[in-house]
């Protein structure tokens, strides 16, 4: 049996699915059980009740994180892709044998942890930190609005995510013929023209991956929030990871979690609806 090709994809496959059933299919189908049972001091208990949703989807307090979070999600992701479209392209197209070292260089801020970048711009925005360094050495008043501040985390969420969007679009520059571009100016297509008509389209499919690799966990961050925001800058998965932490509602967060899983996977959906592989180059034909 071992000679048999099924039966080694089968053994070499095996690992990688009990890996993912055990440490990502359970947990998921765990809080989408918790989220129909109850909490009380603390302790879990199997009561099935839809009060758990009832309570995130009629609160307006958890409605406002949830849109505050999908609002934010939506500005560092746009914010994100302004800026990676001219880097990718730049390192794809001119970057030539330095391509990889400056790929790598992106993944530089990677070499620490999100904790330690955190701090670092709290280094640089905080009351006493590099900025306002700056500006009292010209004799101004410190600036007070930028840290603990949505802006503040606006900034920290592009500054860790930006990355994935620089990459998802150069990788997907890579297999991209520039010559099609001399080919649209020659039939009189400007720059702009040429970029719209030609390079966008045909390279929409790693947009889409940059764009969900970015929105989705801005969507579920908490971190960030706690670091830079402040009360003024907290979002919705400040207030979820609340729910398993300091006020031990188990079954209140699992719904709370559902509910952002819900929201998440919409999007992911609409994006891949905008994919026209026939648009993007992808006939389907190959060997």
């Amino acid at each position: 049996m071992l000679r048999r090709a099924e039966t080694r994809f089968l053994l070499l496959g095996l690992p990688g699915v009990a890996f993912t059933v055990l440490f990502l299919l359970m947990p998921i189908v765990s809080v989408l059980i918790f989220s129909f049972w109850r909490t009380e001091s603390y302790e879990i208990y199997a009561d099935w009740n839809l009060d758990n949703y009832r309570a995130v989807l009629t609160n307006p307090t958890y409605l406002t994180f949830l849109g505050r979070s999908a609002y934010t999600a939506l500005i560092v992701t746009l914010l994100c892709l302004l800026y990676a479209w001219p880097v990718a392209y730049f390192v794809a197209k001119y970057g030539g044998r330095y391509r990889l070292l400056l790929v790598l260089g992106l993944a530089a801020p990677f070499f620490t942890g999100a904790v330690l970048r955190l701090a670092a711009l709290q280094a640089i925005m905080g009351p006493i930190g590099f900025i306002n360094m700056v500006v009292t050495w010209f004799g101004l008043e410190p600036i007070g609005f930028i840290m603990y501040t949505k802006f503040a985390t606006g900034i920290g969420l592009a500054y860790l995510y930006l990355p994935f969007m620089v990459t998802a679009i150069y990788l997907s520059l890579l297999n991209f013929n520039f010559q099609l571009l001399n080919v649209a100016k020659v039939n009189g297509a400007r720059p702009w023209r040429a970029f719209w008509a030609v390079t966008w389209p045909l390279n929409w499919i790693g947009t889409v991956i940059g764009v969900v690799l970015v929105f989705i966990p801005c969507m579920a961050e908490s971190l960030t929030p706690r670091f830079l925001g402040g009360p003024d800058g907290a979002l919705f998965g400040t207030v979820l990871g609340q729910q398993f932490g300091e006020t031990g509602t188990w079954a209140q967060g699992s719904a709370m979690g559902v509910l952002l899983f819900v929201v998440c996977f919409a999007v992911i959906v609409g994006m891949a609806l905008t994919i026209n592989p026939r648009r993007a180059g992808f006939t389907g034909a190959g060997r």
